[in-house]
């Protein structure tokens, strides 16, 4: 096993205000960041009193799952000979919460649509998904079901033509 380590800053203030002083009084704004890369402006959900501007952490966690089956899947598709020329996933996920204010995710979908180069084969090309989902680091640490519904399409090698014709 060979380890890695992940950092990141979260950083929240009261900016003058009153701070927690009461449930409405605090901002719930704050940023992410990690190294030198640009932070994230974040917030809660809506729901529960944050920015709807900003992101969220359950669309981040939702942003993670999807992103690390995509980069899983473009790395098969890379071994195994499937030409990707687009990916989009819409992700879904459902979370509830208790009585007390707890909560948890319970369920995330993706919905990666894939175009393909010919002679690209689709059937590979949707079966790499499962593997993808089996290798991805996030969805292998989520206590919850994550479900894969792919779409792939071929496109023709005309349609594939990166350069322009002279």
């Amino acid at each position: 096993m060979t380890p890695h380590t992940y950092q990141t800053t979260v950083t929240w203030s009261a900016a003058g205000g009153p701070g927690t002083a009461g449930y409405r009084s605090y901002s719930r704004n704050h940023s992410i960041a990690a190294g030198a890369k640009p932070e994230i402006a974040a917030s809660s959900d809506p729901a529960f009193r944050g920015d709807r501007e900003r992101y969220n952490p359950e669309e981040l966690l939702l942003a993670s799952i999807s992103s690390c089956h995509m980069l899983w899947y473009l790395h098969l598709c890379a071994v195994n000979g499937i030409v990707v020329r687009e990916y989009r996933d819409r992700a879904v996920g459902r979370m509830v919460t208790q009585a007390d204010g707890a909560g948890q995710f319970v369920r995330a979908e993706l919905h990666p649509l894939v175009e393909i180069s010919a002679p690209s084969d689709p059937a590979r090309a949707l079966a790499l998904h499962e593997e993808a989902h089996r290798l991805c680091f996030i969805a292998r640490s989520v206590n919850f079901d994550i479900e894969v519904m792919p779409e792939v399409s071929n496109v023709t090698s005309e349609d594939s033509d990166a350069g322009p014709s002279e």
